[in-house]
């Protein structure tokens, strides 16, 4: 069997084209969780602030790891959009919102049961778990908002419509804080006045993208796909659910991962679980601000397997990567300028502060460890390699579990080399399954 021949040269603006937006996209979101520490922060209580970062968590746990919603549809309408056209590619959005609507409703019914365990699986506990429960109870109502806006985002992601994603992420931010500073310092609502201002943006963000998609040029396929019906039939979910399936094991074992670095933190104090929050924070954003890169991967790789385009596909490998080393040296160079007043200025009190910047080193080191992984996860994600994502997940968090174990007596410090280790043996083992992985879905090369 012999390679897919070449169809495409390579387009540079399209990377960019792509992934400026969706970093500037990224960051905005990334501004919720660095805009929650730093206005609670602003009460001058350790534990509150440490409540934060655990309901920060718990939706990490509770609704990102359904982020497969978002990815997997960005990959299959992406392939959509080379192979079979709208028609395909509205049909993939409706089976996203079918079982966005299906995990909504079963978060809701098992509120009960899911919320005490999540936060007891966190660590949280006395005045911490006071706190983060008022948070969580609030926030988790958005869940059916959340799932839509999931599916309705990866569709627009992989219809390259980044401009649109942007501007909606842009507003749905500036919304989230301008009413939580509202809600918290000018109502005095407190960690409630959080909570409240995440609930009503995302439904507002719903509202919106539900008119950008009804009145757009797409809008007309999605209405008659919809009316015709048959789309939660079993056998039409299938492929979607098999893509998606090992997307979502794999979010579950990484939201595990990043789970047991919040309970290690929180074991060792309000003080540290405080200043590590901040740090995952930054995290969070470095991760976002190179996800633009993942994006670009989803949507261009994704194209190119529709295309049965390996010379392209191999191409957009290379030069997305090139691209994000250059935008993560250019983070570390930022946070080693200005990592210290950063700290400072999110800290709740001076011990929370010293913690952090005492931790400084490893927002430098961070943006190297991760920039491969978040590409190549655009790539396995492009292609719909779902399954291999799944194992290299697995095989990089038993290294972290060990790391962990081994590194315990260094303190903070341990956990974050751990991290560091987890990031890059993620990245390692991607690569080292890619060749297979190219064979098997355009064939061995001459």
């Amino acid at each position: 069997m012999t390679a897919a021949s070449s169809t495409t040269s390579l387009d540079k603006r399209a990377v960019w084209a792509i992934a400026l937006p969706a970093m500037v996209t990224n960051v905005a979101t990334a501004l919720i969780g660095i805009g929650d520490m730093w206005v609670v922060g602003q009460l001058g209580s350790a534990p509150t602030q440490g409540a934060v970062d655990i309901g920060a968590r718990l939706f990490a746990v509770l609704f990102t790891v359904m982020n497969f919603l978002k990815t997997g549809t960005t990959g299959l309408v992406a392939q959509a959009g080379t192979r079979s056209g709208i028609q395909e590619q509205a049909a993939v959005l409706l089976r996203g919102l079918i079982v966005g609507l299906a995990i909504a409703v079963f978060l809701l019914v098992a509120k009960p049961l899911l919320l005490p365990a999540l936060l007891d699986a966190l660590g949280a506990d006395a005045e911490v778990r006071a706190a983060a429960t008022i948070y969580a109870d609030i926030r988790y109502w958005s869940a059916p908002a959340v799932m839509a806006n999931f599916a309705v985002i990866g569709f627009l992601v992989g219809q390259r419509r980044m401009t649109t994603v942007l501007i909606v992420e842009v507003g749905y931010n500036a919304l989230n804080i301008g009413l939580g500073l509202w809600f918290v310092l000018g109502l005095d609502w407190g960690i409630a006045g959080i909570g409240w201002s995440s609930f009503i943006a995302e439904y507002a963000k719903l509202f919106v993208l539900a008119a950008v998609l009804l009145g757009g040029a797409s809008g007309p396929e999605i209405i008659r796909r919809a009316r015709a019906g048959g789309l939660a039939r079993l056998a039409e979910l299938r492929p979607f659910l098999s893509v998606n399936r090992d997307l979502f094991l794999r979010t579950v074992v990484l939201t595990v991962a990043l789970a047991g670095l919040t309970r290690l933190s929180a074991e060792r104090g309000a003080v540290v679980l405080a200043a590590n929050g901040i740090l995952y924070q930054l995290f969070i954003f470095t991760a976002l601000l190179l996800d633009g890169f993942e994006n670009a991967a989803q949507v261009l790789n994704g194209e190119r397997v529709g295309a049965r385009d390996r010379a392209g596909f191999t191409a957009y490998v290379r030069a997305i990567l090139w691209r994000g080393m250059v935008a993560a040296a250019l983070v570390a160079g930022g946070f080693a300028l200005l990592a210290a007043p950063i700290l400072s200025s999110f800290a709740a009190t001076p011990e929370v502060e010293a913690a952090a910047i005492d931790l400084s080193l490893w927002l430098i080191i961070i943006p190297f460890a991760g920039v491969a992984g978040f590409v190549l996860d655009g790539v396995f994600v492009g292609a719909s390699w779902t399954r291999g994502l799944l194992i290299t997940m697995i095989g990089a968090s038993l290294v972290y579990a060990a790391s962990l174990w081994l590194t315990w007596p260094l303190g903070a410090h341990g956990l974050w080399l751990s991290f560091v280790i987890f990031l890059t043996t993620r990245a390692i083992l991607q690569l080292a399954m890619m060749p297979g992985l190219l064979n098997r879905e355009f064939g061995k090369l001459d």
